[in-house]
């Protein structure tokens, strides 16, 4: 299997990457990024401006396409620059693979995802998800996170404090509450795109406890 995979500086995405390099079922992993990765023999690893993508590159055609790129409206500075980054590159990353002949494509969102949410970050969400399903991919999955477990490279700190608590609670909460280990989310979503189930399919917290 040949892997498309975006976003793998960030905590996700450095797990599906870790995921994929290990697994013997996929020969080829192409991660576009901003800044080089460490060199391995299965990655191919071209170092791109997302504002500015070579729609012409033979790399974007793969089996699958792992979409996790993200950030957050303090990180990003603004609501337009946070839209950009959670909706505008993914749906511009996956146009050009479809174009390319991918058939798959697998999308990191978020619970809560509803383009008719009044919540911004969800409405964003729900907005990339509802484009995505118009693309034409013959398999997309939607994996729905809630609060994300692991140690990121940039400081979260509301986020921080939120697996504290829910750390602290996990136990005793339905399993939809509990912090979802981004090791975990990385699993399903690097299963998604090895299995390629047809249509669409929406993978939610519970599935990722």
């Amino acid at each position: 299997m040949r892997l498309l995979l975006v976003g793998a500086t960030g905590l996700v995405g450095g797990h599906v990457l870790a995921q994929a390099l290990a697994d013997a079922r996929v020969a080829a992993i192409v991660a576009p990024t901003r800044r080089a990765l460490a060199a391995h023999d299965k990655l191919h690893n071209p170092v791109v401006d997302f504002e500015q993508l070579p729609a012409d590159a033979d790399w974007w055609r793969a089996d699958a396409l792992v979409c996790t790129l993200g950030t957050t409206i303090k990180a990003a500075g603004s609501q337009a620059a946070f839209r950009r980054v959670d909706h505008d590159y993914p749906l511009a990353v996956a146009r050009l693979a479809h174009r390319r002949g991918t058939p798959t494509c697998v999308l990191n969102s978020a619970t809560g995802a509803n383009a008719g949410s009044r919540i911004f970050y969800n409405r964003v969400k729900g907005e990339v998800e509802q484009a995505l399903a118009e693309v034409g991919f013959a398999s997309l999955t939607l994996v729905r996170p809630g609060l994300i477990g692991g140690q990121r490279q940039e400081s979260r700190p509301a986020e921080r404090v939120g697996q504290i608590v829910l750390g602290a609670l996990g136990p005793v909460l339905p399993r939809g509450w509990r912090i979802n280990p981004a090791p975990r989310i990385a699993q399903a979503m690097l299963a998604a795109a090895l299995s390629a189930p047809p249509g669409r399919h929406v993978v939610g917290a519970s599935a990722l406890v």
